[in-house]
């Protein structure tokens, strides 16, 4: 992957350094053109009307020759006659030609158009070096149109320009090989050789921008082709770019679906569940707000546990109010041309949602409300759905396993009959709280309590009505507790127990006074009629006065219990601290009383 984008980098560089190049080259090529266009036309027309001149100058020279009678012998012999004369001064109206001169070998202007130049001599070294060798010579000069003869005949002066361009070509007359002379021939070239450079001028213009242009086009498609190449390197790049990230965020997705289940499964409540599930969420759906609600023990209504990321929950919402509960599947809000907001959302809020029912074990155990954060468009969140749903299914089995482990917890130290919290659940408090006396200095009392004859009450009245007095005393006791730490235990038969921390030892003497008049008062209906009225007994030890140590304080409390028996039942008895001193023999006397006072009971229920 870091290879591909480097090579697209660096093809990146080398197309730019390319384009600025090929530009660059461009700009030059059109310049040179430019300067071209500009600066080459009189050149190449000079040179071309050089050889077109040089041409027309052999014609020239044999219409001269062919007008002289003796040709070949008048550069020798020096002599013209006057036809000769008079057909030659007829040249320089028929032609182009304005001017014209007649030499010998030596350079002597045997004849000439203007009369002044006769009897002349050309003395120019190009005479004798060139001209007498019997090469043509071609001379071309800018001269003022005073100096053209006859101008107005020769030449058209255009908007009044009186500079001219003139060409002056030396041609040999040659006779076997033999240089005789030369006649020199004098041209105004200047219109001919203005058309011809604009022409040229034109071509070229034309040729350049033609080759410009081909050029361009060529450029243009190695351009494209070189960025068409960059592009499908980039979209390359692009797509395993993408690729990559999916892959990181599938691994990331999966890494935190991993942390979020090992921590869900070790969650000891669904309060610390529900914390972890807000701060899990919060990273991995960062674009969402949402909030969870799980159903109450009753199943009628789901209550609000926790939200996240800007969320919202309400306390309770009822399942019919949840599109998502009623259809039994994940309902999208925001999705289709006509949607129905759900009753538990903001119906002013239009931002799109999911509402995910959360199942375990083929049980609806709660919902998963999920919603778009501001400014996110359903197209941006829509794929937030397969996270979110897999969220949902973990959540919903830490839920279930939270509340069947609470469930099977519940059971392990609550009392199937009363509902109160039996031994094991009181034993375990009370070592808590003896602990925190040994670190804390605190205190507790423990009020141990007995229906008073209740075997002889089950076997009058049946073990059903016997059940219902326990639930009533029961009953009682639980609502005598007044904060969490204050709980009721039933020790096992008609036996319970009641831990009261941080309560003065009179108020613990009242309370359990007041207990025991209300246990009086209570009425137990069984079938048509209502049974007979009930009293209790109870034994008080305080800890730390009466021991810091579990089995101990049970032991005292006990003892108070067994007094309170022997005075006659119906009362309350606090443990005096003798009971300390008390020997096992002391302990067995107890028992064998008790022993004998349930014999009476038992003598006096078969009397009856």
């Amino acid at each position: 992957m870091e290879e591909l984008e480097e090579t697209v980098k660096r093809e990146t560089i080398v197309s730019r350094v390319k384009s600025y190049a090929v530009l660059l080259l461009l700009l030059v090529i059109a310049a040179g053109c430019f300067v071209a266009t500009r600066q080459l036309p009189y050149p190449i027309v000079d040179q071309l009307l050089k050889q077109d001149l040089q041409q027309e100058s052999k014609l020239w020279r044999k219409r001269v020759v062919d007008q002289l009678s003796h040709a070949p012998s008048t550069f020798a012999e020096k002599n013209l006659t006057p036809s000769d004369i008079s057909l030659l001064s007829t040249i320089t109206h028929n032609s182009d030609i304005y001017r014209f001169k007649l030499f010998d070998r030596t350079g002597l202007v045997l004849w000439s158009s203007r009369e002044s130049d006769i009897g002349t001599v050309q003395s120019d070294p190009f005479f004798s070096e060139l001209v007498l060798n019997g090469e043509i010579v071609y001379k071309h000069e800018p001269k003022h149109a005073s100096e053209i003869d006859e101008f107005e005949l020769h030449a058209v002066a255009v908007d009044g320009e009186m500079n001219r361009e003139v060409a002056e070509i030396y041609t040999p007359i040659l006779d076997n090989g033999r240089v005789l002379g030369a006649i020199e021939f004098y041209i105004d070239i200047t219109n001919r050789r203005d058309i011809f450079a604009n022409r040229v001028q034109l071509l070229l213009a034309a040729t350049s921008a033609m080759g410009l242009g081909l050029m361009l086009v060529v450029v243009l498609v190695v351009f494209r082709s070189g960025r068409r190449q960059l592009q499908l390197l980039e979209k390359r790049s692009t797509a395993e770019r993408d690729g990559l990230k999916s892959q990181m965020r599938l691994a990331r997705e999966v890494r935190l679906l991993g942390e979020l289940n090992e921590w869900l499964q070790s969650s000891r409540s669904l309060d610390e569940l529900f914390d972890m599930v807000a701060r899990f969420m919060t990273h991995m759906l960062p674009d969402c707000s949402g909030s969870v609600y799980v159903y109450s023990n009753s199943r009628d209504v789901l209550d609000g546990a926790v939200s996240w990321n800007g969320g919202s929950h309400k306390d309770h919402i009822h399942p019919e109010e949840c599109w998502g509960l009623r259809r039994g599947r994940t309902y999208t809000y925001g999705n289709s041309e006509v949607d129905f907001a759900c009753e538990h959302t903001d119906p002013d809020d239009k931002r799109p949602y999911f509402c995910f029912p959360i199942l375990a074990h083929g049980e609806t155990v709660g919902l998963m409300h999920l919603r778009a954060k501001e400014m996110v468009p359903i197209e941006g969140f829509k794929p937030n759905q397969r996270l979110a749903q897999m969220c949902a299914e973990q959540i919903s089995l830490a839920i279930a396993n939270v509340q069947m482990r609470d469930q099977l917890h519940e059971r392990s130290v609550r009392d199937p009959l009363t509902g109160l919290f039996n031994r094991r659940h009181m034993t375990d408090h009370m070592r808590k709280l003896v602990n925190r006396i040994r670190t804390h200095e605190t205190t507790f009392s423990l009020v141990y309590l007995d229906v008073d004859h209740f075997k002889k009450f089950n076997d009058n009245h049946g073990h059903d009505a016997g059940d219902l007095v326990l639930r009533a005393v029961g009953d009682l006791l639980q609502r005598s507790c007044q904060d969490g730490d204050e709980i009721a235990c039933r020790m096992g038969g008609e036996e319970f127990m009641l831990i009261l921390p941080e309560v003065q030892q009179a108020d613990v003497l009242k309370r359990t006074e007041k207990l025991r008049r209300d246990v009086e008062n209570i009425t137990v209906r069984y079938g048509e009629k209502n049974l007979p009225r009930i009293t209790i007994s109870a034994g008080i030890a305080h800890a730390p006065e009466h021991g810091t140590d579990t089995q101990e304080l049970l032991r005292v409390a006990d003892a108070a219990l067994y007094d309170a028996k022997a005075r006659g039942r119906n009362q309350v008895v606090v443990a005096d601290l003798s009971a300390l001193d008390t020997d096992p023999e002391a302990d067995e006397a107890r028992a064998d009383a008790l022993f004998l006072e349930h014999q009476d009971v038992n003598k006096l229920s078969a009397a009856e």
